[in-house]
């Protein structure tokens, strides 16, 4: 691929100045990295738990093993870990589902969550189609302040208003198809204090696609009952070719786990089918692979900025999850942008992607997803609905350098309208 002189000195200025957010990255995965080697070594992972089980998969020991190194990596008490979880949106299905109960009320904190839970909440739908409204589950939403910060005045207000009814609340972590600031652990840990100082037995359910392994801790660390993400971003490294996870208290999780399987059997049963290596090595990668696509963030967010477009974060900014989005302002300015993240994959490169009505969206969304494992985001991708401002979210890139391609693809793109 041949780029313009112009977005390769835009590149190489962004490099030297981009120096301090690297090594801040790299500190991270490090730290990270000697997190999950501690949990391996501490639960005696051997080759032995690479082996297949079939049918029932009762005594599977690695996969009862990975679920315990999970557990301890994520800060929690309990974890599950399963291939057959198909998505992130399925895995906070088998979340709310688990723990709602009729009459119950899921109050979402941090805003509207990510489009595809919109029918499984009952936001939208058709009625009958089994949605949490469909078997009496309220819901309730309140929306972050307009700096990006979560209202506690009002949150205090319905916590105390809708009392024992208020069973769950929600925080979608990242910022989903929102031009929101994503919210920290830190700040998600200060949110948990304040909702059981209020409602102790309210579960704070923390969705964390995009996010895991960005800072050293994650929100289990900090008090969430339940926290949910998808094997095919950050956690599974880019290895893992499917599968999600739950993480959190003994009891959330319990309650997942009935809703994942049946009451009565939970966790204890699941074949893992020859998967189970892929999940641990998934792993072993996944702070450096996420530290891959926090480097690639940080560049797409210094070049598209020089080419004048707004982005969140900055490219000087601390992160908290590996979604960069560039506000393209137009329609051919969105397409543009993800085409270009297309023609720098190494898969499908040819690929011409176009706007379609993508089951789970309300807006038709053009995707830019040249990637070894369909749908995985923690490989080089984009997307974004066609709804204004035109915003590009996007994420991943499993090296840096393939990753570097695939922002410099966009940018020549870009600039050539």
């Amino acid at each position: 691929m041949k780029f313009s002189e112009k977005i390769q000195s835009i590149a190489i200025e962004a490099e030297a100045a981009l120096a301090p957010q690297f090594k801040h990255v790299e500190d991270v995965a490090f730290e990270n990295t000697q997190k999950v080697m501690d949990a391996f070594r501490e639960h005696r992972v051997s080759d032995t738990m690479f082996q297949s089980t079939s049918g029932y998969g009762y005594d599977d020991r690695g996969r009862e093993v990975l679920e315990e190194v999970w557990a301890d990596v994520m800060g929690a008490e309990c974890a599950i870990v399963r291939h057959t979880i198909i998505s992130g949106t399925h895995a906070l299905s088998i979340g709310l589902f688990g723990i709602l109960r009729p009459g119950d009320v899921m109050y979402s904190v941090a805003g509207k969550p990510y489009d595809t839970l919109e029918e499984v909440i009952g936001i939208s739908g058709t009625p009958g189609n089994g949605s949490l409204r469909d078997f009496g589950i309220g819901y309730e939403q309140t929306d972050l302040t307009s700096d990006g910060k979560f209202n506690f005045t009002e949150i205090g207000d319905k916590l105390r208003a809708l009392g024992e009814k208020a069973k769950m609340v929600f925080v979608q972590r990242s910022k989903g198809y929102l031009n929101r600031k994503t919210l920290s652990v830190p700040e998600i840990g200060e949110l948990i204090k304040f909702v059981k100082g209020i409602s102790p037995d309210t579960y704070v359910v923390v969705d964390n696609c995009y996010g895991e392994f960005v800072e050293t801790v994650e929100p289990c660390a900090v008090g969430a009952d339940l926290v949910i993400g998808s094997l095919i971003k950050n956690p599974g490294g880019g290895i893992a070719e499917t599968g999600g996870y739950l993480a959190g208290t003994r009891r959330a999780v319990e309650l997942a786990s009935y809703r994942m399987t049946s009451v009565g059997i939970g966790a204890e049963a699941g074949a893992t089918m020859g998967q189970n290596k892929l999940m641990y090595k998934g792993l072993f990668y996944a702070p450096h692979t996420t530290a891959q696509a926090l480097k690639t963030a940080h560049l797409a967010a210094y070049i598209f900025e020089k080419l004048g477009y707004e982005v969140e974060p900055k490219w000087n900014e601390e992160r908290h999850d590996i979604i960069q989005s560039v506000i393209m302002g137009s329609e051919a300015g969105l397409c543009a942008f993800c085409r270009g993240i297309q023609e720098g994959s190494p898969v499908d490169a040819f690929v011409t992607p176009e706007p379609w009505a993508m089951p789970g969206y309300g807006d038709r969304v053009i995707m830019a997803a040249g990637a070894f494992t369909q749908g995985s985001s923690i490989e080089l991708s984009a997307d974004g609905p066609l709804r204004p401002p035109y915003t590009a979210f996007f994420q991943g890139g499993l090296t840096y350098e393939s990753g570097r391609i695939g922002i410099l693809s966009a940018a020549q793109r870009v600039d050539e309208l």
